[in-house]
């Protein structure tokens, strides 16, 4: 298995990377909010390994003969909180590749530690004999499979389903879009659904701040102008740095902004719920209208209460020609992609009357 993430990555050494697994037949596994390495439409991919890991992908991470890391410096978010693979000594061979010597063996004790850049050591494994691939087509065929069954939509309460919504991005936009995304649950539908094909084409904080989507989109659409860019929010998130719409206003910086609004800080509020259920503190919000506000910022504003309404409602944000923004409107039990408020609120009552006794 190969687990690709980190920085110094380019376009070459995105391609080299491509090119090298398809010639022998290997599965790529990439690092939190690091998705754009590798095109996930590919039948080598096997998804990302961060927050919400898909249990069959920790499985071969785990049990793989062969780790490969290359450019991945194996922080907490890509390692399941330093449990994939087990630190600090693997179970298995481990071989780490990272730019920083500082890195290698600071958490895991890798079985080959190499300093290099990306595109430095895949440009040295372009030079090797191919391996005997049929050894492991079929596990890679497999792990795409597994892949494609975790994104596939999961019913969810309520008249907006962000699954069928990312589903509708995913194949509406072009290939060179540009996403950026704060923190929060509200993310993980996009990490989840949406393929990302190219290199540079996913912002996100690796650190995990929120606020971090209105800026970066901003930015990203002044450096990109002919590409579309995707700002994607959540309420809490999105209240950070939203007055900054008055900075893509006045530059003309044609971002289409999605505010998710279930009227709280959903994350915060699932671990409220998960070890005290039903005392909540501090998680709920009392929002704008930020359709409204965005049109008092200059910019086109519409409000989405339905599935069916997104597409039309994204269609007209583009033609708007000028920032955009969609205010859409989730039921707040659609706290996360599997489970409802109310389901983890009486599991969390279960456990603990099960402790109790």
């Amino acid at each position: 298995m190969l687990l690709v993430g980190g920085s110094r990555w380019d376009a070459a050494a995105c391609a080299a990377l491509a090119e090298y697994v398809s010639r022998n037949a290997l599965p790529v596994a990439c690092g939190f909010r690091r998705q754009d390495l590798f095109d996930n439409r590919n039948p080598n991919y096997a998804g990302d390994v961060g927050i919400g890991v898909n249990p069959a992908l920790a499985a071969r991470i785990r049990d793989a003969d062969v780790l490969v890391v290359i450019g991945e410096r194996l922080g907490e978010m890509t390692t399941s909180g330093y449990t994939l693979p087990s630190a600090p000594l693997p179970s298995r061979l481990l071989v780490h590749v990272h730019p920083g010597a500082e890195e290698l063996g600071r958490v895991f004790r890798p079985s080959v530690a190499i300093a290099a850049t990306p595109g430095a050591f895949l440009a040295a494994l372009a030079a090797l004999p191919t391996f005997p691939a049929r050894r492991w087509r079929e596990a890679t065929a497999a792990a795409h499979a597994d892949y494609e069954a975790w994104r596939a939509p999961r019913p969810v309460p309520g008249d907006v389903d962000l699954w069928q919504v990312v589903r509708w991005l995913d194949e509406r936009l072009p290939e060179d879009t540009i996403l950026a995304n704060g923190a929060g649950n509200y993310t993980t539908w996009l990490h989840r659904a949406y393929r990302y094909r190219r290199p540079g084409t996913q912002l996100g904080p690796y650190s995990g701040s929120m606020g971090y989507a209105v800026p970066a989109a901003i930015a990203a659409k002044l450096l990109h102008g002919d590409r579309i860019v995707v700002s994607w929010n959540g309420d809490g998130c999105f209240l950070m740095n939203g007055q900054e719409l008055a900075t893509a206003v006045q530059y003309d910086a044609a971002v289409v902004f999605v505010v998710i609004d279930n009227g709280m800080f959903g994350t915060i509020r699932m671990h409220q719920e998960r070890r005290y259920p039903a005392r909540v503190v501090g998680s709920d919000l009392r929002n704008p209208d930020f359709a409204a506000l965005a049109r008092a910022f200059g910019a086109h504003g519409e409000t989405v209460r339905a599935t069916r309404d997104f597409a039309p409602a994204f269609e007209r944000a583009l033609a708007a020609g000028r920032p955009a923004l969609l205010h859409v409107l989730p039921d707040p039990q659609a706290l996360t992609m599997s489970a409802s408020l109310d389901a983890i609120r009486t599991d969390a009552l279960r456990r603990r009357s099960v402790a109790e006794r």
